[in-house]
């Protein structure tokens, strides 16, 4: 059976800095993105389980796990991606101009996801989504991993606000830790999933 596997970053801890210090990103990536990782194999071997043997006592249970640890996965695996020591600046391309009509302005959608991630209860993302549905890029919150976040969307930006991803650098400052994320976006990854996503 399949299972899920961790990426490695894409450049070294200390790469962000001092937007992200290198010690939040050792702990970010090799621990709780690890633990997102083995949380969902784990979900999936007691489905497997629960098949083989046809007992479905905790089904529901098991199925909560894998959605958290593998929305936990998912977001963590676009997160490293969406980011580098190159990053900030603004878009271009087709995603520039969907922001433009979508938002009214870059700086516009800046604020909007900005707000959004800011005003995350307790865990959670801020979020840049494709919407299949209507066709546009939309700005989304997620509780946690995956909870009010729309259904069959694709994530194109993301950032974690849960507090490991920043309180050790930030401490209760998430405002700051938002507005400095800006500095590290890769833009050239979030339009190359914005064009996949659209079919541009």
């Amino acid at each position: 059976m399949a299972t899920y596997e961790l990426p490695d970053l894409p450049y070294s801890y200390d790469a962000l800095e001092p937007s992200i210090d290198a010690h939040i990103m050792e702990l970010h990536h090799d621990k709780h993105h690890q633990g997102y990782v083995n949380g969902a194999n784990a979900a999936l071997d007691k489905l497997e389980e629960m098949r083989e043997n046809d007992e479905w006592g905790d089904v529901k249970g098991v199925e909560r796990n894998l959605a958290f640890n593998l929305s936990g996965h998912v977001n963590h695996s676009v997160f490293w991606e969406n980011m580098s020591p190159d990053g900030g600046g603004e878009p271009g391309g087709d995603l520039a101009d969907a922001l433009d009509e979508q938002f009214g302005s870059f700086e516009e959608f800046k604020t909007h996801f900005s707000e959004a991630a800011k005003g995350v209860e307790g865990s959670g993302w801020g979020m840049l989504l494709y919407d299949h549905v209507a066709d546009i890029p939309i700005v989304s919150m997620a509780e946690n991993h995956q909870n009010q976040s729309p259904q069959g969307t694709t994530p194109l930006l993301v950032l974690d606000v849960w507090e490991h991803a920043y309180y050790l650098q930030y401490e209760n400052n998430r405002g700051e830790y938002v507005d400095n994320f800006w500095d590290v976006v890769n833009w050239d990854d979030v339009e190359e999933r914005y064009d996949e996503a659209s079919g541009m």
